[in-house]
């Protein structure tokens, strides 16, 4: 870390002092908005198709989606991944489709889409370009978010290509100023501010107040105006005047009245004066209010989920101002986060968006979707109602995966509250593939409205995972990692002890398996024989209950 100004005993504090800076994460609010809160099911262009996608073969696959009977079956997003759009935006500086391969429009084909019963999806990334190097949104969030919204998009994935990481450095304030659009400003001097953590006041001369405050850097301190005074409610320019310093970039927020934050960012600065004045509109209420004034990024993790969570809100705030605009009922998007898993997402997710990777991209390869399985099944408690960890989408149908592990693999996305977005090529898929991936008995376990994701129980050649129901039942998945046979039994009585999974004792058991239909009695100790790379998931109930 550069010193950036901050006092030398600050920085000698700093250095040696034995805990990190704190993250503000767990203080703010959980991403809410008005999507389904059960994980949602739909199809992707990405891991058939790449960027050999058009329109054409989207409604191809729309038609397949009808009639192959899984819109019945829940599977209503059609998500179209990098490539869709031109590598021109608009004369008004917009996103726009691929002129030749989407010739008609995104509005027009998610028209089309709407009419079948299906809703679109859409891609961009969290940085300069997407990964297909096309135009992306970082920077632009609140503009493309309208975009989006206004078109109709239902669902949108934001990809993690060419991002630019925001800095942990704050810039040096000397004071702020306050006006309402007319050219009239009121200043307030840092002198006329509290400080507090490792934020201090140093001396410079030449500045008009006679020094700025360092010492804010990595939520290390912050500056608090708390006695802001304006006439009447209402929207204000807020001036950040700060003494040049550093040719690398800087942030700050500006949190007001401990509620909305506003995002302030800096760039490098290049000392032709001493000087510079950064600006934000913030709304004021009438009387006195507070402007916190802090730099909360402590690590990557943190600009990954600032980032994200901008492009979140700024969703929410698009599909409220289409739908105010059209006097229509809200159509919110489902937001997913698509950063792969390297700043521990699950760590922060919930704030930011609905769902969130959790590893690199799936292949159809099976010791590679048992990877992704192995590290999302040990997240089950980061998992929640309109929350979920996604370890990418279905490759049921794709590669060279067996029946067995084909079922697996849809059997683990299940159990684990997983987003159900399928990703072959629907208009070629064999009845076996269907036949697994509208298991009806399956998906209703996924889309369990008690949204829990499965608790791996024990591990071993046979792994075991439960996951409580809504009902007070309980399902039960032993998956055989093995390349050969093998028998497992276990005990479900001891689901009754575990505090995830809440079972409720009872004298005997029945448990349905959920692929065959078969039941059978047990007063706990269950014995499964399973074939190489075979899943059985049972529902168990009470036997006195009408199963």
């Amino acid at each position: 870390m550069k010193r950036n100004k901050t006092c030398p005993l600050c920085m000698l504090r700093r250095l040696f002092k034995s805990n990190p800076p704190t993250s503000v994460r767990p203080a703010l609010p959980d991403y809410e908005n008005s999507a389904p809160k059960t994980p949602p099911m739909g199809w992707s262009t990405w891991n058939t198709f790449r960027n050999r996608i058009n329109e054409k073969m989207i409604l191809e696959m729309a038609d397949a989606m009808r009639d192959s009977g899984l819109i019945e079956a829940g599977y209503v997003h059609l998500n179209l991944d990098d490539n869709w759009q031109s590598s021109m935006r608009d004369e008004n500086g917009d996103l726009q489709g691929d002129l030749e391969t989407f010739p008609h429009g995104i509005p027009w084909l998610a028209q089309k889409l709407n009419a079948k019963g299906l809703k679109l999806g859409a891609y961009t990334s969290n940085g300069t370009l997407t990964c297909e190097d096309l135009p992306a949104s970082l920077g632009r969030e609140k503009a493309d978010a309208y975009t989006l919204a206004k078109w109709g998009v239902e669902y949108f994935k934001y990809d993690f290509c060419h991002n630019s990481q925001i800095s942990q450095y704050a810039p040096l304030v000397y004071s702020i100023s306050i006006s309402k659009f007319d050219g009239e400003a009121t200043e307030y001097s840092v002198h006329n501010a509290v400080l507090g953590g490792l934020a201090r006041f140093m001396t410079d001369k030449k500045l008009p107040t006679g020094g700025y405050v360092s010492g804010l850097d990595r939520n290390y301190g912050d500056i608090t105006y708390g006695n802001i005074t304006v006439d009447e409610d209402g929207d204000y320019v807020l001036t950040v005047n700060i003494k040049k310093y550093g040719q690398y970039e800087k942030y700050l927020i500006a949190k007001v009245n401990d509620g909305k934050e506003y995002e302030i960012e800096f760039p490098s600065q290049k000392k032709f004066n001493n000087t510079a004045r950064f600006q934000t509109v913030v709304a004021l209420k009438a009387g006195k209010n507070k402007i916190k004034l802090f730099n909360p990024v402590t690590c990557k993790a943190d600009s990954e989920m600032y980032q994200y969570r901008r492009m979140g809100l700024a969703l929410k705030e698009a599909t409220a101002k289409v739908a105010a605009q059209n006097g229509t009922p809200e159509k919110p998007i489902t937001f997913s986060i698509c950063e792969w898993g390297w700043g521990k997402p699950y760590n922060w997710g919930a704030k930011a968006g609905n769902l969130w990777r959790t590893t690199p991209d799936i292949r159809p390869w099976w010791f590679w979707i048992k990877m992704i399985y192995n590290h999302t099944v040990k997240l089950h408690e980061y998992s929640s109602a309109g929350h979920f960890n996604d370890p990418d989408m279905l490759e049921v149908g794709n590669g060279k995966l067996s029946y067995n592990q084909n079922v697996s693999h849809f059997s683990l996305w299940c159990m684990m509250n997983s987003p159900l977005i399928l990703g072959n090529d629907l208009r070629k898929m064999s009845d076996s593939v269907k036949a697994i991936i509208t298991n009806k008995n399956m998906i209703a376990i996924n889309q369990d409205a008690l949204c829990k994701q499965a608790k791996r129980v024990k591990c071993g050649t046979v792994d075991v995972l439960a996951k409580p129901l809504a009902d007070g039942s309980t399902a039960i998945c032993f998956f055989n990692k093995s390349c050969h046979s093998a028998k497992a039994t276990y005990n479900i009585n001891k689901l009754c002890d575990d505090k995830y999974v809440s079972m409720k004792k009872q004298a005997s058991y029945t448990a349905t398996e959920q692929w065959s239909n078969e039941s059978l009695k047990t007063n706990g100790k269950m014995t499964v024989k399973l074939e190489k790379h075979q899943s059985k998931v049972f529902i168990i109930t009470p036997s006195n209950r009408d199963v």
